[in-house]
Parts: structure tokens; C-alpha cells; sequence
């Protein structure tokens, strides 16, 4: 199994990660449009790969993640970001796509990083 909390203030785009990560062995999924409903997610169960934008309606989506990764120590990250030069804080090991992105590129990040992915 592969849970993943998608941290995306655009559900059209939140839905449509789901989509295309299931494909590729993600089992579950969690969703928050703001910093503290991320962090409140990642509480309720522990993400095996979060994938976040950086703008979000409120707060960012890296300091989200500097927030649960501090919690539960490394995770693997995906940004999905139209402002990636706006990634601060963002781990060296993330890995930072910039919007719009295409399927198959967010679908071999995953692929990289995720444990038991296809």
C-alpha cells in the first residue's frame, strides 16, 4: 500500500494527481487545500510520498511539509508548482516540477521515489 497526501488548492488538479498517481501503485489518498489541513492529514496518517504545491490559498505547501517532516522525520516529496523558484523551504532531495506538467512526468517522479510503486 501507498498513501499519499496531496497538498493542492485546485481540486480539479488535486483529483487529477490522484488519478494519475493511482496508476502507478498509489492506494490511497488524502487531501488539503492549506498548510494546517496538510499538516492535520499527515496526523491522521503518516503519507508515504506527499506531492504539494507551493501557493496555497493559506499558508505554502514547504513549510507544510518542513512541518510534518519534523514530525515524522524524511518522506519523500514531489512539488507541483507553477512558482518553483518560490520553493523555500524545500528539501535537496525533493524533487520540484513546474506547472503545467505533463502525466508521465509526474508519474515517473513518483515512480523514483514512491515504496512499492509500478
Amino acid at each position: 500500500m501507498c498513501h499519499v497526501l496531496i497538498i493542492e488548492d485546485e481540486p480539479l488538479l488535486a483529483f487529477d494527481l490522484q488519478d494519475m498517481l493511482s496508476t502507478v501503485g498509489a492506494t490511497s489518498f488524502a487531501f488539503a487545500e492549506t498548510e494546517d489541513q496538510a499538516v492535520s492529514e499527515a496526523r491522521l496518517r503518516r503519507p508515504d510520498v506527499i506531492t504539494s504545491d507551493v501557493m496555497l490559498r493559506e499558508g505554502t505547501g514547504p513549510c507544510a511539509v518542513q512541518t510534518i517532516l519534523s514530525e515524522m522525520g524524511p518522506l519523500p516529496v514531489i512539488y507541483i508548482t507553477a512558482t518553483p523558484d518560490q520553493c523555500e523551504p524545500c528539501e535537496p532531495s525533493s524533487a520540484i516540477l513546474a506547472k503545467p506538467v505533463l502525466g508521465m512526468v509526474v508519474r515517473d517522479a513518483f515512480r523514483a521515489v514512491a515504496p512499492h510503486s509500478d
